[in-house]
């Protein structure tokens, strides 16, 4: 059984879940090889959470828990990672795989381009979490699974400049921590994640911003409930400077569909100012059998029922079936690179 080594950079929700994923699989009777995991984190009270949630090798140094590893996961807050790319690109070994987590693809691909050597290899990552956590709501650390990517599917863009054996990796890494891995093109991505991600952050931050200036907001903060909790949980989740990089960085797509938003909540407006009673009950039924059948979907992983035959992948998005390919193989063999040691 060989080992590989593997660092995780930021432990909030997905890069912890992504260490408690791997040391399930270490503990597995089936288990092939080990990974060995070194989580790291700049946020003390973060490192604390995931020591409770029983991670090994909590470091505060990002350089020392990078340096030389096979595999290094960036899962770090958004706003921190160009940084990370210019200032640890020098830790990485040669052949290393960079797994970027980070919400958009385009800004990583661009970042990992000027800054990594040309043996490291970065394949972007995101993970479509288990239908089970579908209306949890929490994105912290204390709430990290194992199991928080099983049942679901793992979003790959590859570098233009990454490797085959480095995509299949990554690949590889994907279904080990329990998703079904898919390639998607970093500008569909983005734009999708605009509409999924970034649109619904900016509704329940402008619905914060705008009660919390309102005459009212001193008796009215007094009486709110989950659904205002969930709406505006973000502001609890996710700093502010990773909501404001994370919205600038996919601004073209977040206006695209904000524009749409903005049709659509006139279009309700105007309903409720009619007291159009007929309209209304219309638009709540047709949205809800749509909630409905994306709720079934979703929790199903079942996206074509309508249609007896499988139908094949878009030009953007396709399903990589390999387990346990090349590079990851070459490297538990003792070759590097493609190369044989000599």
């Amino acid at each position: 059984m060989a080992t590989v080594s593997v660092a995780i950079l930021g432990l909030g929700r997905i890069g912890a879940s992504a260490a408690l994923a791997l040391k399930r699989y270490n503990e597995g009777k089936d288990a092939q090889h080990t990974f060995e995991v070194t989580a790291a984190d700049l946020r003390a009270g973060v490192r604390d959470d995931a020591q409770k949630i029983g991670l090994p090798k909590v470091e505060r140094n990002l350089f020392d828990a990078a340096r030389g590893r096979d595999i290094v996961v960036l899962a770090l807050p958004y706003a921190d990672v160009p940084a990370a790319y210019k200032s640890l690109a020098g830790e990485f070994r040669p052949g290393a795989v960079v797994l970027d987590t980070s919400p958009l693809k385009q800004p990583s691909l661009a970042w990992a381009k000027e800054h990594l050597p040309s043996e490291v290899h970065m394949v972007g990552m995101t993970p479509v979490l288990n239908p089970k956590y579908l209306f949890d709501g929490l994105d912290d650390t204390a709430h990290a699974q194992p199991d928080l990517f099983d049942k679901g599917a793992m979003l790959l863009t590859p570098s233009v400049s990454a490797v085959r054996d480095a995509v299949e990796l990554a690949s590889d890494f994907s279904t080990i921590l329990g998703a079904t891995p898919f390639f998607v093109d970093p500008a569909e991505h983005d734009s999708l994640m605009a509409l999924t991600e970034g649109l619904p952050e900016l509704l329940g931050v402008a619905a914060f911003y705008m009660a919390s200036r309102r005459d009212g907001w001193n008796d009215a903060q007094r009486l709110t409930n989950p659904a205002f909790g969930r709406l505006t949980r973000a502001l609890f989740d996710t700093h502010p400077d990773d909501l404001r990089d994370g919205w600038l960085n996919n601004r073209e797509n977040l206006l695209r569909h904000l524009d749409a938003l903005l049709e659509n909540l006139r279009l309700f407006r105007g309903i409720l100012a009619q007291n159009d009673r007929d309209a209304l009950t219309g638009a709540l039924f047709e949205a809800s059998e749509a909630y409905s059948a994306w709720v079934n979907r979703r929790h199903k992983a079942r996206w074509d029922e309508e249609s007896s035959q499988e139908k094949p992948p878009s030009m953007g998005i396709s399903m990589m079936t390999s387990l346990m390919g090349g590079f990851l193989t070459r490297r538990l063999q003792g070759r590097d690179n493609g190369e044989e040691k000599t």
